[in-house]
């Protein structure tokens, strides 16, 4: 019981040092468009295998907490903690010119806890989506040259509690209640060349909070003794979720020495507490996987996101319905091995394409990663494992074809799980 009161003392320190989460976590001029950069709900185990997410459950002794389909929590079979930490460098390019960026932060803190020898719950609080850029584009008003400055930060984070269990011996099902919340602020000034003309800046800031409900099924079908086939499906609600907005419009004078924005002359616009509804979209993944457990999986999924449906104050705002698939696997070369370590590592890889919700200039926007990680297990006692969890993405979204953007990034990914019997009664101690 003393470890077990330790281990959560530990945990509220580190809940209390995830307000990073509401940090930006992202430098992309993409992120200006809907509520910013998805993060999605893989961990690292599953990002290092091109994200599958449907059919993954319990590939391997160690206990994972897949909370993008909670159909796989009824495969929990020993109190599950996983910590993680995030960081991204991306080189953003656009005609010549190119530029690089480099973010970090938390990553996600998720507890899995059986309930039932076939149930188990979790929760935890992961991050949502961010928003965070910072450039300028060049325009003219009444023949006068303006520089247009544009930028952001913010994002909003997600608490989550699910619930999945068995039906029989092959079906599984499961749900997520998750409360969205957080704040994204936006920048867009007009400063002219002329320092003597009277500039404008809008500055604006939206708070969101609101509930969401996502759910999966998983049904898993033996192929022969040792290799089974695991089909799944994961969906999300096209929850409305609350946004409270504030609104500063100021003109002001450049400094005549510095040539930056000086203190502002007078406010033209002001709103408070401009309450509206965000609708978020239906989203849809539906894949399998073939294991044969502890020695090797692969799957594949396919995605579908109705952002057409998306809306801010009754606005779409021009986005389209997104698609994606992922492929991924794992190999464990000698899970029994003692005397080579490389032998009970777990090696991951995979691949994921993207057609994302933005269409700019008649081209959609694509993203694709190659994906790569491992799971070194570290020495355990007689009741709790440990493994670290290392996972890279590199990446493209974008293109440099009719003055867009490209973006060419590696995401690193960090994470400690631990496997530990925090509710069993010891016979002897």
């Amino acid at each position: 019981m003393t470890r077990i009161l330790k281990n959560i003392i530990v945990a509220i320190f580190l809940l209390g040092g995830l307000q990073g989460f509401s940090q930006s976590t992202t430098s992309s001029p993409y992120s200006q468009y809907g509520i910013g950069n998805l993060n999605g709900s893989q961990l690292p185990q599953n990002r290092s295998m091109g994200g599958i997410s449907a059919g993954l459950r319990k590939p391997s002794l160690y206990n994972n907490i897949n909370l993008a389909n909670p159909a796989s929590y009824s495969a929990i079979r020993i109190t599950t903690f996983d910590i993680g930490v995030f960081g991204s460098q991306t080189n953003l390019s656009k005609g010549e010119i190119s530029e690089k960026t480099f973010d970090a932060s938390l990553n996600h803190l998720v507890f899995g806890i059986p309930v039932t020898k076939t149930s188990a719950l979790s929760f935890g609080l992961v991050p949502y989506s961010s928003k965070g850029y910072n450039f300028t584009d060049d325009g003219f008003v009444n023949a006068e040259p303006v520089n247009y400055v544009y930028s952001a930060n913010g994002g909003i984070s997600k608490a989550y509690l699910g619930y999945g269990f068995k039906i029989g011996s092959r079906l599984s099902v499961g749900a997520n209640a998750s409360f969205l919340f957080g704040k994204l602020t936006e920048s867009k000034a007009a400063e002219y060349e002329d320092v003597a003309f009277l500039n404008s800046r809008t500055q604006s800031s939206t708070s969101i909070s609101g509930l969401t409900f996502d759910y999966g099924v998983q049904y898993e079908a033996p192929v022969n003794s040792k290799v089974s086939l695991i089909l799944g499906y994961s969906g999300s609600s096209n929850s409305k979720v609350r946004s409270k907005a504030e609104l500063l419009t100021t003109r002001y004078y450049k400094d005549i020495n510095s040539g930056v924005g000086g203190v502002s002359v007078d406010t033209t616009e002001f709103k408070q507490n401009d309450v509206t509804k965000i609708q978020l979209p239906m989203m849809h993944t539906i894949g399998f996987a073939f294991q044969r457990p502890n020695k090797w999986l692969i799957g594949a999924d396919v995605s579908l996101g109705q952002w057409k449906n998306y809306s801010e104050g009754g606005v779409n705002g021009g986005l389209q319905n997104s698609t994606g698939i992922a492929i991924g696997g794992q190999v464990t070369p000698d899970i029994s091995s003692v005397g080579n370590y490389f032998n009970i590592v777990d090696y991951r890889f995979g691949f994921k394409y993207d057609k994302t919700y933005i269409n700019l200039q008649n081209q959609d926007i694509k993203q694709m990663a190659f994906t790569f990680g491992l799971g070194l297990p570290l020495p355990a006692n007689r009741s709790t494992f440990y493994k670290i969890n290392f996972g890279t993405e590199l990446g493209q979204r974008g293109s440099l074809k009719n003055n867009l953007v490209r973006e060419r990034y590696v995401n690193l990914f960090l994470s400690f799980t631990m496997n530990d019997q925090w509710f069993q009664k010891y016979k002897f101690d």
